[in-house]
């Protein structure tokens, strides 16, 4: 049964699915999936026996290859096992939204600067909100450190400036609304981070 990668939902078949990205996540889509779209739009919904099976066939391929490229170290700029993170990168796929206030600024995790970052832990397709995790004992502390933001019980570090080390300042960081040990809770499947970091003053 196929799932949407941009959104969860779930289809009975290729087709469907296929409808789905074209009419919801238009803008979004790879360019794998925009020649399917423009693909299933050219022949009226239906297709032939033996394209569609050309078809599966050279997506899954070319789906392998990036998936080899990217987790083989052709993608992303930290090593997990080099940096005491997870280590099975690919046994898993995870997903969870974070909202980060540093500062008094609102991150967008859509920049460029924090797409596929990491292969254990990243966001990618240009969206902000939702993050992947593609491995086994992702902490928060480490998801934070591959976007460059160092996160411990009572302080956040970003961009050159520590949030919490002085009076007056204060730091939030909770999943799911409850706090947690950066350095110890491991992200699970649906998991809502929320990060504040403000200063004094």
């Amino acid at each position: 049964m196929p799932e949407c990668e941009h959104c969860g939902a779930s289809f009975d078949d290729e087709d469907a699915y296929v409808r789905h990205l074209g009419d919801e996540h238009a803008d979004d889509l790879g360019p794998i999936e925009s020649r399917r779209v423009a693909e299933l739009e050219s022949d009226g919904g239906g297709r032939d026996a033996v394209m569609y099976g050309a078809g599966l066939g050279a997506l899954a391929l070319g789906g392998l290859l990036a998936y080899l490229l990217f987790f083989s170290g052709g993608a992303g700029t930290t090593d997990p096992s080099a940096a005491g993170g997870p280590t099975d990168v690919g046994s898993v796929h995870y997903h969870g939204t974070i909202n980060a206030t540093i500062g008094g600024q609102q991150l967008d995790f859509s920049r460029q600067q924090f797409q596929l970052q990491d292969r254990a832990f990243h966001f990618e397709n240009g969206q902000g909100q939702r993050w992947h995790a593609h491995a086994k004992g992702v902490t928060l502390a480490y998801a934070m450190q591959t976007l460059g933001i160092n996160v411990t019980d009572d302080t956040v570090a970003y961009d050159g400036t520590t949030y919490g080390d002085d009076p007056g300042e204060s730091v939030t960081i909770t999943v799911n609304g409850e706090p947690v040990t950066p350095s110890e809770y491991v992200l699970q499947q649906g998991d809502r981070v929320r990060i504040v970091a403000n200063a004094s003053g």
